[in-house]
């Protein structure tokens, strides 16, 4: 749509016309109103993943899409904080990155697979969310609720929402010596609780039925 020096917004689609040129302080404006606005979709979305994951993720699959930041914005999100955070490990604190000493040892072939995941991790971290959207849609699969692609939506929201939950905790750790091997198992089991959680919720199932999932889960995954 042709627009005036007039217009304040577009009389087609309603946007705000911006006529000023881009400063660091428009960028700045920019991402506080997106990022650290109480009301903005990234906070709602991040809070509700604790408080209400089902709201979240029934809210996408059903069509509402406004409220929340949608799963592939999400994903994209987590995968750009989890870069940024093997950027500053690699570059600030090499050590603990390296494989403990018990593994490492006559382990060469196991060395070179961990540094290929760290240096593909984006398309490793792509690729992981189906496979584990599929393992979900098999342990479920007595429950007809969600298809397959459903369960990718499930996975990307729940494993987007823990790196970026654990992108602090993970930095604090590595600043006191902690090696990543060390506590990435920590961080595992945390996953895997956040995840019963989540499809406790979704599914509306008993603690004893969740639990025995669970460990379905675990089982086929392994």
């Amino acid at each position: 749509t042709i627009l005036t020096s007039e217009n304040n917004f577009c009389n087609n689609c309603g946007a705000k016309v911006i006529h000023n040129r881009l400063t660091a302080g428009n960028l700045f404006e920019d991402f506080k109103e997106k990022f650290l606005n109480v009301d903005n979709a990234f906070l709602r979305t991040f809070i509700s993943l604790f408080k209400r994951p089902d709201d979240v993720i029934n809210g996408y699959i059903e069509g509402t899409r406004k409220k929340y930041i949608n799963v592939i914005n999400f994903i994209a999100l987590a995968i750009t904080i989890s870069g940024v955070q093997f950027f500053i490990l690699n570059k600030f604190f090499p050590n603990v990155m390296e494989l403990p000493e018990q593994l490492s040892q006559g382990n060469e072939m196991g060395t070179n697979i961990m540094n290929s995941i760290f240096e593909y991790y984006s398309f490793m971290y792509v690729i992981l969310i189906p496979i584990y959207a599929l393992i979900s849609k098999l342990v479920f699969s007595n429950i007809k609720k969600y298809n397959y692609v459903e369960h990718i939506v499930i996975m990307g929201y729940t494993q987007s929402h823990l790196s970026i939950t654990l992108f602090i905790p993970g930095l604090i750790l590595s600043m006191f010596g902690f090696n990543y091997f060390e506590y990435i198992y920590i961080f595992m089991a945390i996953m895997i609780l956040y995840s019963a959680y989540c499809f406790k919720k979704l599914y509306q199932l008993s603690l004893k039925r969740i639990i025995i999932k669970t460990f379905v889960f675990f089982g086929i995954g392994l």
